[in-house]
């Protein structure tokens, strides 16, 4: 294990093996082969409060990679309001630009040229759209439910997948609906889903696979437990039962395994991944470190 800092949350790894990862002090830069910290890089964004843990600590949520590798792009929550987005410049290793996006960015992803980065604001029902170059910005809502209940509901956004085909976004809500948005035209349409859970990871491999981590119950007499959704990009789903609530998912290379883990957001976590079979549906548990959360399959140095 290597520390990187308080209360880490999403990461990512560089195609050189250097591992990004959102904590609560900074950006930490991690060399995967050599297995140590290489930097810790500060936050630019005022009004974060102490360093401490949980979903609504200040700091870095999500994060990632813009697609030559160049950039860095991290999702930051400021206890008190709206989020930012920062651009670390991954050669210097300096925050470069600072944009608000919205409120709580549990996800961030990077359209497939490079252009736009996409802020997936949780408490504010929306998907804030970034042009790399300028760093204008466009909000775009997405609440398929309404936005009801406010920062009280559940029904609200959570991590989102670029779908590899045609750069929509896809983002999962309660194993019910699935949004899919344009962020061009800011237009979404809504598929049906089956798992009739809370979900929140989510990933989606270069063959259009979805893959969704189901939680478990907001409501244990309607709804059902933990799962892993897959959905081929026919809409197509298979549902597989998992032990106890999970948080995000990673894929293998080839395909054929799913890592979730169990460092669920909220209460019911665990201390470790579950390791799914995607052909058979079997799965198993194995220990790893404290509360993970995000996850990313290293490639061999």
């Amino acid at each position: 294990s290597v520390e990187v800092g308080e209360a880490p949350y999403g990461l990512v790894v560089g195609e050189d093996g250097r591992a990004w990862v959102a904590t609560a002090e900074g950006v930490a830069v991690v060399d995967t082969h050599r297995r140590e910290r290489l930097d810790l890089v500060p936050y630019e964004t005022a009004g974060l409060g102490p360093v401490t843990g949980g979903e609504y600590r200040g700091g870095g949520m999500g994060i990632a990679l813009a697609p030559d590798g160049r950039h860095v792009y991290v999702g930051v929550n400021v206890p008190s309001g709206n989020g930012t987005l920062e651009t670390i410049d991954t050669g210097t290793r300096e925050v470069t630009a600072t944009t608000a996006v919205g409120r709580r960015p549990f996800d961030v992803d990077v359209s497939r040229d490079g252009r736009e980065v996409y802020a997936t604001g949780h408490d504010s029902f929306d998907v804030t759209v970034v042009d790399t170059r300028t760093q204008d910005t466009r909000r775009i809502e997405v609440a398929p439910y309404g936005t009801e209940g406010g920062l009280g509901s559940w029904l609200k956004p959570h991590y989102a997948a670029v779908r590899p085909s045609d750069g929509r976004l896809l983002l999962p809500f309660e194993g019910e609906r699935l949004v899919v948005l344009d962020p061009e035209t800011g237009r979404s349409a809504v598929e049906r889903m089956t798992a009739d859970t809370h979900q929140h990871g989510v990933t989606a491999t270069p063959d259009g696979t979805l893959l969704v981590v189901g939680t478990g119950p907001i409501d244990p007499s309607e709804d059902a437990g933990p799962s892993l959704t897959v959905r081929t990009k026919d809409g197509q789903e298979r549902v597989i039962p998992l032990d106890g609530p999970h948080e995000d998912v990673a894929v293998s290379a080839d395909g054929r395994t799913a890592y979730v883990t169990g460092g669920f957001t909220r209460d019911g976590y665990w201390n470790g991944i579950s390791v799914v079979d995607l052909a058979t549906g079997d799965t198993r548990r194995i220990p790893a470190g404290e509360r993970p959360l995000g996850v990313a399959v290293l490639r061999s140095p």
